[in-house]
C-alpha cells in the first residue's frame, strides 16, 4: 500500500520554490538551499543577530531553529519566545505587535529576521516584516498556501511551499532550516 501523505510531502518538496525579492526564482531546490546556505553564511561571518518568529506551529519551529543555529551552527540567535517578554508586548501593545515591538529594541541593519507563517498573512509578523525593512535587516521568509501572501512579496528571499495544509507546509519549512543548519555545522564543525 502506498503512502499517500508520503508522497504528497514528497512533491511538495520537489515543487517548493526559493524566490529573490519574489522576482527571480531559483533554477530548482538545490540552487534555493545554496542560496540560503550563502545567506546564513554572511550573517555568521558578520556577528549578526538572528531572529525567527512565527505563530503555533510555526513558532515550535522558530524556536527550535533560534536553538539550533546558535549551539549547532555557531550563530547570535535571538529568542522572542520568553514568557515575560511576549506577554508583556501582547497585553501592552497589542498581540500583533508581539514581534515588532521588541524588533525595534534590538533589530540592526545587519541583521536577519526569519518569518515562519504559513498563510504570510499573520498580522504579527507583517507588523515584525516591515520593521525589519525600516531598519534594513535582511528578511528571509518561509510561508505556504497563496502565492501572494504579503510576507512573501515582503521578504529579501522567499521560500515558498505550494499547499494549503499546514503540516505539510510546517513539515517542510523546518526540514529546510533544519537541512541549512546542517549544512553549516557539517562545513564549520560545533564550538561547543
Amino acid at each position: 500500500m502506498k503512502d499517500k501523505y508520503m508522497e504528497e510531502l514528497i512533491k511538495k518538496i520537489q515543487n517548493t520554490e526559493v524566490w529573490i525579492k519574489n522576482e527571480n526564482k531559483c533554477a530548482d531546490y538545490s540552487a534555493g538551499i545554496q542560496l540560503l546556505l550563502e545567506r546564513f553564511t554572511e550573517h555568521k561571518k558578520n556577528g549578526s543577530q538572528v531572529f525567527f518568529i512565527g505563530n503555533g506551529g510555526s513558532s515550535a519551529i522558530a524556536s527550535h531553529m533560534t536553538a539550533d543555529f546558535m549551539k549547532n551552527g555557531g550563530m547570535k540567535t535571538y529568542s522572542l519566545y520568553d514568557n515575560a517578554v511576549t506577554t508583556c508586548m501582547g497585553n501592552d501593545y497589542g498581540y500583533e505587535y508581539i514581534f515588532s515591538k521588541p524588533l525595534e529594541f534590538l533589530l540592526n541593519s545587519d541583521d536577519l529576521v526569519v518569518a515562519i507563517s504559513s498563510s504570510g498573512n499573520s498580522k504579527n509578523i507583517c507588523n515584525a516584516i516591515n520593521v525589519a525593512r525600516e531598519r534594513n535587516a535582511e528578511i528571509i521568509t518561509f510561508t505556504g498556501f497563496h502565492p501572494d501572501n504579503y510576507a512573501k512579496q515582503a521578504g529579501h528571499i522567499n521560500v515558498y511551499v505550494p499547499c494549503e495544509k499546514y503540516g505539510i507546509v510546517e513539515s517542510i519549512h523546518n526540514l529546510v532550516l533544519q537541512q541549512i543548519v546542517d549544512l553549516i555545522m557539517e562545513r564549520d564543525g560545533v564550538k561547543l
